[in-house]
């Protein structure tokens, strides 16, 4: 017996033994490292439709890339074009496939950062516009290349600028990089009470134009509060009798409303729509030019649109706010186009 256990326990018996032990054990090593893989809570999209869709749920913590940064997010801003994605209609456009986290607008605090990062460090406060094709806002954390994102404004809140990257950006965008809007020119903004339309009153306040903005009744002193020259009520008047010969169109409406705003035009001027294409043979027929905007993220432009926050140029309007869980609740509201500035999801709680 002696012989027998010398052999077994110092001998090839015994390797073998130890060997096939050890790769018995390996798929339970596998799943352990699995089991551990960092979660978060997230909305996730499993399939295209309506708010119904957006599922709350443990979701993976995303993983940043070398040029990205790893954002703990604490609020998401809601934009009446997460719904359209949400119901798949721009998917192929944006590269997004199923399962994916909706929602660009976030603002939180980098969590990690990748080695080609220079700009930021963990612990910077931030906010920004992330590609949805890498993991959206409505989340607990988020990823954003460095290209995306630029510090928050230090004299608004987390809540406050989770709402202003798209909306202001498109402002921004339209306004100032496609129209090249010029001090004394007179600017119409469609939709002024709504997110795009309150960054844009502003902004064109800063450029020195006159601006006319169109709201219902109820947002009529609201546009002169932002610093609308001229405040139409759309349910009472005909914007067209108001205004003529202006600079520049900005509309976020369409339709209907597109197409009675190229003879407010002047010659030479421009309309520019968020939510359409202008109509070439109009534009030709009124001597004015059109442009259709799709926004894109911009960290030099965030980081001066920041800067007229601080200056207190621009305020940023938050009219409700949603738990994440309730993505679907805020999705809904925003579905009405009758919200006052913008929505945003608190993921969590405000640091102090």
């Amino acid at each position: 017996m002696k012989s027998v256990r010398s052999s077994l326990f110092n001998g090839e018996p015994f390797v073998r033994l130890v060997a096939a032990v050890f790769c018995a054990t390996l798929p339970t090593l596998a799943s352990a490292q699995q089991a551990v893989q960092p979660t978060m809570q997230a909305i996730v999209v499993h399939q295209w439709g309506g708010p119904g869709a957006l599922k709350y749920q443990d979701a993976p913590r995303p993983t940043p890339a070398e040029d990205e940064i790893l954002v703990r997010v604490i609020a998401a801003g809601v934009n009446p074009v997460d719904a359209s994605i949400c119901s798949g209609r721009y998917a192929k456009v944006l590269g997004i496939t199923l399962p994916f986290v909706p929602g660009s607008d976030i603002a939180g605090i980098v969590e990690k950062a990748g080695t080609k990062v220079t700009k930021f460090k963990p612990g910077d406060a931030v906010f920004g516009y992330t590609e949805l094709k890498r993991g959206g806002g409505y989340a607990q954390y988020a990823v954003a290349r460095e290209t995306e994102a630029a510090l928050k404004p230090q004299s608004i809140d987390f809540t406050e600028a989770a709402a202003v990257p798209i909306a202001a950006l498109t402002a921004w965008q339209a306004l100032v990089d496609t129209a090249n809007l010029a001090s004394g020119q007179t600017v119409l903004v469609h939709g002024g009470s709504g997110g795009v339309g309150t960054f844009a009153i502003q902004i064109a306040k800063t450029r020195g134009a006159r601006v006319i903005a169109t709201a219902s009744t109820p947002n009529q002193d609201w546009l002169k509060e932002l610093g609308a020259d001229v405040a139409i009520d759309y349910t009472k008047q005909k914007f067209e009798d108001v205004a003529r010969d202006v600079d520049v169109v900005l509309d976020s409406v369409g339709q209907d409303t597109l197409a009675r705003s190229y003879p407010v035009v002047k010659k030479g001027g421009i309309i520019v729509s968020i939510v359409g294409r202008p109509d070439p043979a109009e534009l030709a027929k009124h001597g004015i030019r059109g442009a259709s905007l799709g926004v894109e993220p911009n960290s030099g432009k965030l980081t001066q649109i920041g800067r007229l926050i601080d200056a207190k140029k621009i305020r940023v309007t938050v009219s409700q706010t949603f738990p994440l869980a309730e993505a679907a609740k805020a999705q809904q509201q925003i579905a009405t186009h009758h919200t006052r500035g913008k929505i945003v999801l608190k993921v969590a709680e405000e640091p102090r």
